[in-house]
């Protein structure tokens, strides 16, 4: 085999220049960063890589002809050179799938081969790039060296990782002559009807206490809103209050002055139809000195850029918590994690189908891990 060593202003560039010169066959034994970026010049990488000999004679570089060497195997613990060829071959092959794309300003950075697996879960799960970035460099500087080498161990310690980022409101039951109010708002089409109809029924009946729940609409717009929501209070025997005026709000809250829990269905809106948010605002602002606690409904199987857009547009109303839904036409589960913790809010329900009221879960970080590290939700 012979050993030739290729430069470039970063890994993927120097892989090429290797790959240029001696195919795509060639064997990559190592990447090290060789001087940094300054002033007057850039950063410099170096790729050593091992190219096998031809056998055949009319192929060899200086004419001579090579033996080829016979494996020869005497007991189970001997193996032949061209076994062993492929197995590094095959494992360094893993090495050039963790070269960072020159398109990421976080192309510094080579996985090590013990960290693929972990790197491309975090890849295919579209975790935030940047927090991968922190987290994966931070995990291969200082996690001891006995722990590097054990599979489990990795995933244990990363499991650990997401159990700290994951933000979490768990579930406080509400006391006996305690009083919540919560407003549900969000994107049109993203399941918050459905939602309250789960929540609703798990109050009411699932939660062990004699609760009284009220349901409040002010979906005014959407064809069939009020029909489905009576269509769920009275199967469940809740009552239902429609307010069309954000004036008549305060009165139909009087009304349901005995309930445990008070649910308000607000009309869905485009996160640019800023009307329509701000027509959500004045409803709120007749209940000044009202607590009410505000909870973003987003789905779970769309881009890191929209649930962003989706969040400045109603930030405006004082979100303070989130709830994901259909989390069950997804396999990507780090974005929605990864964007909890950087606008610093907490999942408090997740909605993983449409049976009501059985498919809604109060969040906990185990059952979100699963969820990442399986890409899938749980079975049931």
């Amino acid at each position: 085999m012979k050993m030739l060593s290729f430069l470039g202003e970063t890994p993927t560039e120097a892989l090429r220049n290797a790959q240029k010169e001696c195919g795509e066959d060639a064997i990559v034994i190592s990447t090290k960063k060789i001087s940094s970026k300054t002033r007057t010049t850039k950063s410099m990488y170096e790729i050593l890589v091992a190219t096998e000999d031809d056998y055949d004679s009319n192929l060899t570089k200086n004419n001579d002809i090579l033996p080829k060497i016979e494996p020869k195997i005497t007991n189970n613990n001997d193996y032949s050179m061209k076994s062993d060829i492929l197995q590094i071959h095959n494992d360094l092959r893993k090495v050039q799938k963790t070269l960072w794309e020159p398109k990421s300003k976080l192309y510094d950075l080579v996985i090590p081969t013990e960290f693929i697996d972990i790197y491309s879960l975090f890849e295919q799960n579209e975790f935030d790039e940047e927090m991968t970035y922190t987290i994966l460099k931070k995990t291969i500087t200082q996690l001891p060296l006995s722990m590097k080498s054990d599979e489990q161990k990795i995933n244990n310690f990363f499991k650990l990782i997401l159990k700290r980022i994951i933000p979490i409101k768990y579930e406080v039951p509400a006391r006996i002559h305690q009083r919540k109010i919560m407003m549900f708002v969000g994107p049109t089409g993203v399941g918050k009807t459905t939602t309250i109809a789960k929540l609703a029924a798990r109050y009411a009946y699932k939660m062990g206490m004699d609760y009284k729940v009220g349901i409040i609409t002010l979906d005014s717009f959407r064809v069939g809103a009020v029909e489905q929501l009576k269509a769920y209070t009275n199967i469940m025997r809740l009552p239902l209050e429609v307010v069309n005026k954000p004036e008549d709000l305060v009165e139909a809250l009087l009304r349901l002055k005995d309930c445990n829990y008070i649910l308000i269905d607000t009309a869905g809106s485009s996160q640019y139809d800023i009307d329509k948010i701000e027509h959500i605002n004045k409803y709120q602002n007749r209940l000044k000195d009202v607590s009410i606690e505000k909870l973003l409904v987003l789905p779970a199987n769309i881009k890191k850029s929209d649930l962003h857009e989706i969040y400045n547009s109603y930030s405006i109303l004082g979100i303070n918590n989130l709830i994901y839904t259909k989390l069950d036409e997804t396999r990507s589960f780090g974005n929605i994690i990864s964007f909890a913790y950087k606008i610093k809010k907490s999942i408090c329900y997740l909605s993983v189908g449409q049976n009501v009221p059985d498919d809604l879960k109060c969040v906990d970080d185990k059952y979100l891990i699963d969820c990442f590290m399986n890409r899938s939700i749980p079975k049931k």
